[in-house]
C-alpha cells in the first residue's frame, strides 16, 4: 500500500477518534457539568476536524512532497498535548492518547517515523509536567487551573518515566511490527510478480507446442484449450471450454468408458478422422491421461496432432514398397509367361491356317489369339512399368508433344462421337529435358482414363504451363482434366497402386506407370476429383532435375489430394 492509501486510513481514523471524543465529552459534560474546561476541549476537537479536510486537500501532493506526512504526524503529537494541557496535565486522563499518533506514524512511516514521533510526544510531555510543577513551586504565572492540587514530585516522576517508556516502547513495537509487515509485503509482492511471471510462462509454452492440448474436468468438460488446439481444429478456446471433449474432437463415444480405467501412470492412444470447421477432413493421432489438479480433483489431458502428412508418406511408403517387390517379381513373369505365351500364339495361328476348320471352331481359335494379345498387352505394361526403362533424355518443347498426344487421342478407339478434346498450350515454347515417349505415354493414360470416365460423352482439356518456384528455376504443369463420374475422397489414395481399375477394359497399371515415370523425374501428382462433376490430374514436373536418371528407378514420390 503506498503513503497516500495509508494517509487516507489515518485521516478517516483520526474523524471517527474526533467523533469519539466529542460524544464522550457531551456524555461527561452532562452528568458532571464542570469535569474539564468545554470551550477549549471542543475547539481541539473542531480543530481536528478542520486539519483533516485540510490533509484531504494535500492528500495528492503527499507522494511527490513526503514532509506533509510528518508535518500531519507532528501535529497529531501537538494536538494530543493540547488535550492533556486543557484536561488536567499530569493528572490528565488522556495521555494515552500520545500511543496513537505515535502508532499511526509507525504505520504510515515505520520505525523511523514512529521514533521520530515518540520523541515528539515524549519532549511536549515533558515540557508539559514541568511547566505544571514549575508553576507550582512559584517559578510560572498564569497557569490554567492554578488552584488544582498536583501529585507528588515522586509521583510525577513515575508517572512520566512510565509514560516515556510506554512511548518508546510502542514506537518499538509498531515500527518492528510495520517494517515486517513492509517486508511481508514487499515478499509477496515479489512473489505475487514471480507466480504470474511463471503463469505467464507456462501460458507461453502452453501456446507455443505444436500438439494441441486440451484439459477436461473428470466428467470430460473442457477447462483449457490451448492455441494449436485451435489451429488444428479450426474452433477457438471461446467456442469449446465447457463443452464436452468427445463433441470438440469427434471422438466414439464407446472411448469414454476406458477413461474410466485408466490409472495415472498410463494414457491411451488413439487414431481418428476428424473434420475441421472448415469441413476438412483431417487425421488425429489422440493420447490421453489422468491429470490431478491441486485441490485432488481428478481431470483428463488429452494432446493431439494433425498426422494426415505423416499417414500419407506411411502409405507412399507401403506402395513404395509394394512396388519394389512387383519390380522384383516382373522378370519371372517375363519369362514364365510371355515365352511360353508366345509359342502358344504361334502354334495356334499355324494350326488355323493349316487345318479345315468348321466355323464355330474359328472362331474359338480367334478367340483364343484375341485373349492371348490382351494377355501379351497386359505383361507388356506390366513390364513397361515394373522393369526399369532407359531414358532418351533431349531438350524438346512439350507443347509439341501435347499437341501430337491429342492428335493420336482424337484417332484412337477410345474417343466417341460426343467427346470434346480441348489443348491449351502458351504461345511460347515450353522447353523441358525428358524422354519425349515416357512424357507422351503419362499424357496418354491419363487422358485415356479421362476419356473412360465419360462414357456418356463430355469435355476433355489437355493443358501444359510453367510455374515460378522459389530456390528453383520453376516447374513444367501437365494438367489432364475431364468431365466425368470423378473418384470418391476414400479412394483417392489408391488410385494409383498396380491393378486397381474402375474400368471394365483397364489393366489397372495406366496410373501405376504414370506414377512411376513422374517419381523417377522427381516430381509430383496433384489429384482433384469430385464424384460426378469430373477429375482433374496435375503432373508437376521440376524443371532442372538434381539428377537426369540414366535408368528409372523406384523412388519416392509424392501424391496429393
Amino acid at each position: 500500500m503506498d503513503i497516500r492509501a495509508r494517509l487516507s486510513t489515518l485521516i478517516a481514523v483520526r474523524v471517527v477518534l474526533s467523533t469519539l471524543l466529542l460524544g464522550s465529552a457531551v456524555v461527561v459534560q452532562v452528568n458532571r457539568p464542570g469535569a474539564f474546561p468545554v470551550n477549549p476541549f471542543f475547539f481541539l476537537i473542531g480543530l481536528t476536524y478542520a486539519l483533516s479536510v485540510l490533509y484531504l486537500a494535500t492528500l495528492r501532493y503527499v507522494e511527490r512532497h513526503v514532509w506533509l506526512a510528518d508535518v500531519q504526524l507532528a501535529l497529531d503529537a501537538i494536538i494530543v498535548s493540547a488535550f492533556i494541557y486543557v484536561t488536567g496535565g499530569i493528572t490528565s486522563y488522556f495521555s494515552s492518547l500520545y500511543l496513537l499518533p505515535i502508532i499511526a506514524a509507525s504505520r504510515v512511516r515505520f520505525r523511523r517515523g514512529g521514533m521520530q514521533v515518540a520523541v515528539l510526544s515524549a519532549v511536549l510531555y515533558l515540557a508539559l509536567v514541568s511547566a505544571q510543577y514549575l508553576h507550582a513551586f512559584g517559578y510560572l504565572a498564569d497557569w490554567p487551573d492554578a488552584s488544582a492540587e498536583l501529585p507528588s514530585t515522586r509521583f510525577a516522576q513515575y508517572t512520566v518515566g512510565i509514560n516515556l517508556f510506554g512511548f518508546f516502547a510502542v514506537a518499538l513495537l509498531s515500527g518492528s511490527l510495520a517494517e515486517g509487515l513492509r517486508s511481508a509485503g514487499v515478499r509477496l509482492e515479489r512473489a505475487s510478480n514471480q507466480i504470474a511471471d511463471l503463469r505467464a510462462f507456462n501460458e507461453h509454452v502452453i501456446d507455443s507446442l505444436l500438439s494441441g492440448l486440451i484439459t477436461t474436468s473428470d466428467d470430460g468438460r473442457v477447462l483449457t484449450f490451448n492455441r494449436a488446439a485451435s489451429v488444428i481444429t479450426g474452433r477457438t478456446a471461446q467456442q469449446t471450454v465447457g463443452g464436452d471433449v468427445f463433441d470438440v474432437l469427434q471422438i466414439d463415444p464407446a472411448f469414454k468408458p476406458r477413461l474410466a480405467f485408466l490409472e495415472p501412470a498410463q494414457s491411451l492412444r488413439i487414431d481418428i478422422r476428424h473434420r475441421t470447421a472448415d469441413r476438412r477432413l483431417i487425421d488425429l493421432g489422440i493420447t490421453a491421461s489422468t491429470l490431478a489438479f491441486p485441490d485432488g480433483r481428478r481431470g483428463f489431458l488429452f494432446t493431439f496432432q494433425d498426422v494426415t502428412d505423416m499417414r500419407r508418406l506411411e502409405r507412399n511408403g507401403r506402395l513404395q514398397q509394394r512396388l519394389a517387390a512387383v519390380g522384383e517379381m516382373a522378370a519371372g513373369i517375363a519369362h514364365e509367361i510371355r515365352n511360353p505365351l508366345a509359342a502358344m500364339s504361334g502354334s495356334i495361328q499355324v494350326l488355323r491356317q493349316e487345318l479345315p476348320l468348321s466355323e464355330e471352331q474359328a472362331q474359338l481359335m480367334d478367340i483364343v489369339l484375341r485373349e492371348s494379345e490382351r494377355l501379351n498387352d497386359t505383361i507388356r505394361s506390366f513390364l513397361a512399368y515394373a522393369r526399369p526403362q532407359r531414358f532418351s533424355v533431349a531438350r524438346l518443347d512439350i507443347r509439341r508433344t501435347v499437341q501430337d498426344a491429342a492428335l493420336l487421342i482424337r484417332n484412337g478407339s477410345d474417343v466417341r462421337e460426343d467427346h470434346i478434346i480441348d489443348v491449351d498450350v502458351p504461345p511460347d515454347a515450353v522447353w523441358f529435358e525428358a524422354d519425349e515417349n515416357q512424357l507422351r505415354q503419362i499424357i496418354w493414360n491419363l487422358a485415356t482414363n479421362g476419356l473412360r470416365a465419360m462414357p456418356s460423352g463430355g469435355r476433355l482439356r489437355l493443358a501444359v504451363a510453367t510455374e515460378a518456384k522459389s530456390g528453383s528455376e520453376g516447374e513444367v504443369v501437365l494438367t489432364v482434366q475431364d468431365e466425368g463420374r470423378g473418384i470418391p475422397a476414400e479412394e483417392l489414395d489408391g488410385i494409383f497402386q498396380p491393378f486397381r481399375s474402375s474400368f471394365d477394359r483397364g489393366t489397372g497399371l495406366g496410373l501405376a506407370i504414370v506414377h512411376r515415370i513422374v517419381t523417377d523425374y522427381g516430381g509430383t501428382i496433384q489429384v482433384a476429383s469430385s464424384v460426378g462433376a469430373g477429375t482433374t490430374m496435375r503432373v508437376r514436373l521440376p524443371v532442372r532435375p538434381t539428377a537426369a536418371p540414366a535408368v528409372a528407378r523406384v523412388a519416392g514420390g509424392a501424391v496429393t489430394s
